[in-house]
């Protein structure tokens, strides 16, 4: 599957961005998704998860600010940002997990990445 990530720009703190995951060659409601984010000299952290049944996790630093949805009839997934702050300035990346057992927190057991989207904050 591939996967094209969009929705990235620059916001004020307390503002919302709608990022958008569109996936592409394969069956998308057959994939365990997930977002993750990178800033600058730090790895790459998990920021929320969603299952094929539409359960949702979410890492503590966003928890109550986003909210992950699927659309399985359009192939697209969604993060929305609400609230804001400067530290959520990163890089967002899509993924999707196919294989069965792993963590939906941990990005090594993700198969397919998008190309990232930037996420600039300003204070």
């Amino acid at each position: 599957v591939q996967l094209q990530a969009s929705g990235g720009g620059l916001v004020q703190a307390g503002g919302s961005l709608r990022l958008s995951c569109a996936a592409s060659g394969g069956t998308f409601s057959t994939y365990k998704m997930g977002w993750f984010r990178q800033a600058p000299g730090k790895e790459r952290e998990f920021v929320g998860a969603i299952s094929r049944s539409s359960s949702t996790w979410y890492a503590g630093p966003v928890k109550g600010r986003v909210a992950i949805s699927r659309d399985n009839a359009k192939n697209t997934l969604i993060l929305q940002m609400n609230s804001l702050k400067p530290e959520d300035t990163a890089v967002y990346y899509c993924a999707a997990r196919a294989r069965t057992g792993g963590d939906y927190y941990v990005a090594a057991d993700y198969d397919y990445w998008g190309q990232g989207t930037q996420v600039t904050v300003s204070s």
